[in-house]
């Protein structure tokens, strides 16, 4: 591997082997959501604890400080909103050149494996690879559903992380299921966790981060489940222990239920 592309990746994936990802970029197709309408309120208490952002350009240059940032993974895909026809009809927004005039560590991008755009995703993330390997960047591949839900399965999940390291990318963001194993061990290249189901407690959000650790994946991509959370920086805490503590999902609820005292007095 060259020396620009390992480097990038070591940026990433901390000496541990594992990675906490902090995602940012939903306005691209959602606008100003909740909790994250203002997006520098929401970033800087989250910053101190997360590994890397995974963010727009335009959130970037606007809501994050250059001399306190941390390793950036940009998101180069979209095209498409909510109210649009297909989330899945997405192009590559934004150049290589500019990931590098960003200093990006990576670059991300989404794919729609049996949606009506399969095969526009697909290529736009051969091209995307073949750009990133030619300056030493590694890309992101998100095995992104849209709003089919019901497709957050093992069997699909190991299909679409098994084409996304097929077709070059060097981390596959991906949704926890059960039998998660199955994804992971068909998927050549690390897997972070994108999320899960929709659960009511936070220790149901450890309980299935827990699960994916144990399985193999080598850290998460968590947004909502954090920012959106009453207590974020709390929450955040909690996340990185099971992520690079080895907490149990007990351990990291009573981190929780300490640093929500805390979140709790200062406001």
């Amino acid at each position: 591997m060259q020396w620009g592309m390992a480097n990038r990746l070591a940026q990433l994936i901390q000496a541990d082997g594992h990675a906490l990802f902090l995602p940012v970029d939903h306005g691209y197709f959602q606008g100003p959501t909740r909790k994250l309408e203002v997006p520098r309120q929401t970033i800087e208490p989250l910053l101190p604890y997360a590994d890397a952002l995974f963010i727009t350009r335009g959130v970037l240059r606007s809501s994050v400080d250059p001399d306190h940032a941390k390793p950036v993974i940009l998101r180069v895909s979209g095209g498409t909103s909510m109210v649009g026809k297909d989330l899945a009809n997405e192009g590559l927004t934004t150049s290589i050149e500019e990931a590098l005039r960003l200093n990006a560590s990576a670059v991300g991008i989404s794919i729609f494996v049996g949606s009506d755009y399969e095969k526009e995703t697909l290529l736009n993330l051969a091209r995307l690879v073949d750009e990133g390997e030619r300056y030493g960047i590694p890309v992101m591949a998100v095995t992104a559903v849209g709003r089919e839900m019901e497709k957050r399965d093992a069997r699909y999940l190991a299909l679409a992380c098994r084409i996304a390291a097929e077709l070059g990318a060097r981390v596959v963001k991906t949704y926890w299921c059960p039998n998660f194993e199955k994804v992971v061990i068909g998927c050549p290249v690390p897997v972070v966790m994108a999320g899960g189901p929709q659960v009511n407690t936070e220790l149901e959000v450890f309980e299935f981060v827990h699960d994916g650790l144990e399985k193999g994946s080598i850290g998460v991509n968590l947004g909502r489940n954090i920012w959106q959370n009453d207590f974020p920086v709390a929450m955040i805490k909690a996340i990185r222990a099971l992520v690079h503590q080895k907490a149990t999902p007990k351990e990291a609820q009573e981190i929780y239920d300490s640093e929500k005292g805390k979140e709790k007095k200062r406001s």
